[in-house]
């Protein structure tokens, strides 16, 4: 963008009433300019703040006329640089953080509205003594935004339950690239007007439309939980667990993930105020949450202490502890969700977000984390998940006393396109929660169906033409004998 050209568009701007959340100042822009990880910088030359849908329309109207592109950001707390603008410094980025609003409350619908950036653990605290709940959680609750959480089809801890953000969403509002605002929160039970453009965007990480707010459906609160903490020996004995209390526990189960004892010694090491669930170590732990939201069931703790005794007579399980407390069952949480955290200290990691067939779930553990290891001396494959979903958090450390810069640079690109063979060989996705964005787009392209690809390009060409919206994240426009 020259200096003339972002003069204009930001005077244009300057005219309008975003002239007070107009950010030129660079050093108040850094901070989000880069991802999460570390892992992409960029920059840009303005960052805009919108405090409503009206607001976000006109700025995107703007970019439209200017043919400049805009970067939409909620939380960053993203893991795949989708909200990351790139080094040519010619994109607005947009900060969604002031439309915060919670804009309506339906309990007698089982539903609530709020805005792009309302955060997910604010979101939690404004429903609780509402007897509701919005059953989606994640390690990153308190940044993330639901704006973030739409665009990327999140999932968290309780899909096996609930499902992901697109099960959860029944509508969302979105300006589209042309200005115009896309309005469905009226969240209509019957609607055969076409292509359905709420789910449309869901997943579609800014790439179509700035989603502003979003309907959400809610469930019963919870009246009380169980968490369980067990050791196992492989993965392959989880899956029988897991098949156990499907049978046994029903709905009543919302989470269970496993991890292996490596795991759970780093965050030993590193997490303040953890400590082992278990006496004595295990190759590998599940952890299972049971919950009861109606008050005429069975107690949580009585259910899972019934359960549990037979999965012990069984042998599925070789030693087990219940939470007696929720200051007990947060702390086994603790566990499980500082597990990356605890993983960056101990040194260089490459990270894949994968999922696989549930059926295929722990074989795929068993099968290609020994065949990594072998592959790439001196590395540690390292697998948890969460298991009821066949969602894999596939971790590959560097070898020790690697040079971080040298081995992301080098062994830790190779290692990354194995690990996706080998999830294309078994049928599965290498993205399974956390989207696309920079970091995946061209793995996508390689692997990618050829009728998959296609949509996407299509649907972005005619969304997009000018390619404005988050470019560079998500999909390839241009392909081998591609000529449109």
């Amino acid at each position: 963008m020259t200096d003339e050209k972002l003069h204009r568009f930001v005077d244009q701007l300057r005219s309008s009433d975003l002239s007070p959340h107009i950010v030129t100042d660079q050093d108040a822009i850094a901070p989000w300019l880069t991802d999460w990880r570390g892992r992409f910088h960029g920059r840009s030359p303005v960052m805009v703040e919108p405090r409503s849908t009206e607001e976000t329309a006109f700025l995107v109207r703007t970019v439209a006329e200017h043919k400049v592109a805009i970067v939409p950001q909620g939380g960053n707390s993203g893991m795949v640089g989708g909200a990351t603008p790139d080094q040519a410094g010619d994109a607005v980025l947009l900060s969604m953080r002031r439309m915060n609003a919670i804009r309506q409350d339906l309990p007698e619908e089982h539903a609530i509205i709020a805005e792009a950036g309302v955060i997910l653990q604010n979101l939690h605290e404004h429903l609780e003594g509402a007897g509701l709940r919005f059953p989606l959680t994640l390690g990153g609750k308190g940044s993330a935004t639901i704006g973030g959480l739409v665009s990327t089809n999140a999932g968290g801890t309780q899909v096996l339950r609930h499902g992901t953000m697109r099960a959860l969403v029944a509508g969302v509002e979105a300006v589209l690239p042309n200005g115009s605002v896309f309005d469905g929160l009226a969240a209509l039970k019957k609607d055969n007007r076409g292509y359905d453009l709420n789910q449309l965007l869901v997943g579609a990480e800014g790439t179509l439309g700035i989603v502003t707010a979003a309907r959400l459906r809610l469930c019963p609160a919870v009246v009380d939980r169980c968490v369980i903490w067990a050791g196992v020996e492989t993965p392959s004995a989880a899956r029988k667990l897991l098949l156990f209390l499907e049978r046994e526990a029903g709905s009543a189960m919302e989470g269970f993930e496993i991890m292996p004892q490596h795991c759970i010694d780093n965050v030993l090491q590193h997490i303040p105020g953890t400590r082992a669930p278990l006496a004595g170590n295990h190759d590998w732990h599940c952890l299972v949450e049971i919950v009861r939201d109606d008050a005429g069931d069975m107690g949580s703790a009585q259910r899972a202490e019934s359960i549990m005794a037979r999965a012990m007579e069984r042998g599925l399980i070789n030693d087990a502890a219940m939470s007696a407390s929720e200051a007990q069952a947060e702390a086994f949480w603790k566990i499980r969700d500082s597990i990356a955290e605890a993983e960056r200290a101990e040194g260089p990691a490459v990270q894949h977000d994968i999922s696989v067939p549930v059926a295929d779930m722990a074989r795929f553990i068993e099968t290609v984390a020994p065949e990594t290891e072998k592959r790439f001396p001196g590395s540690r494959a390292v697998a948890f998940g969460h298991m009821g979903d066949g969602n894999v958090h596939y971790h590959v450390t560097a070898p020790t006393n690697s040079d971080a810069d040298q081995w992301y640079a080098g062994a830790a690109k190779d290692i990354s396109q194995w690990v996706y063979d080998q999830v294309a060989a078994w049928n599965g996705s290498l993205s399974a929660e956390h989207g696309i964005g920079q970091l995946k787009r061209d793995e996508l392209e390689r692997l990618g169906d050829p009728a998959r690809l296609f949509a996407l390009r299509a649907v972005k060409k005619a969304f997009d033409p000018d390619q404005i919206m988050n470019p560079g994240k998500l999909i390839n426009l241009a392909s081998p004998g591609d000529s449109t």
